[in-house]
């Protein structure tokens, strides 16, 4: 139950930064989802560090990794936003759009979590 609850509560937060994310980085004027985006490679990026510094040395616990690996990253990253997005862009035609943003999306979001396991390895 405890891990349930970590879980839970870690993924309100990951949720509600998310939201403000999208609140506030999203283009209304270009329909680009910036805060989409944004969370989808921070969240790469967190999941890489948090998981990175898990398997090193045991840094972490089993409940610290469920709270924010599981918890916050995974409710912060938005994938099926994300799909619901790119749905958007190919309704409307736009398929420069969809491109561009489902690549960068693959190619910044593999960037990150490399990028987090690799600041694991300098600064732990």
């Amino acid at each position: 139950m405890k891990q349930l609850l970590l879980v839970f509560v870690g993924g309100g937060f990951g949720s509600v930064l998310r939201y403000l994310l999208g609140k506030y980085l999203n283009s209304s004027e270009t329909g680009i989802p910036y805060g989409t985006f944004a969370a989808n490679i921070l969240g790469s990026l967190l999941i890489g560090f948090i998981l990175g510094l898990a398997a090193k040395n045991e840094a972490l616990t089993q409940n610290q990794t469920l709270l924010l690996a599981t918890g916050f990253c995974g409710g912060f990253t938005t994938f099926s936003t994300f799909a619901y997005e790119n749905h958007i862009f190919l309704k409307s035609g736009d398929f420069s759009s969809f491109a561009f943003y489902t690549i960068a999306s693959f190619v910044v979001g593999f960037l990150a979590v490399f990028a987090g396991i690799y600041l694991v390895k300098l600064v732990a």
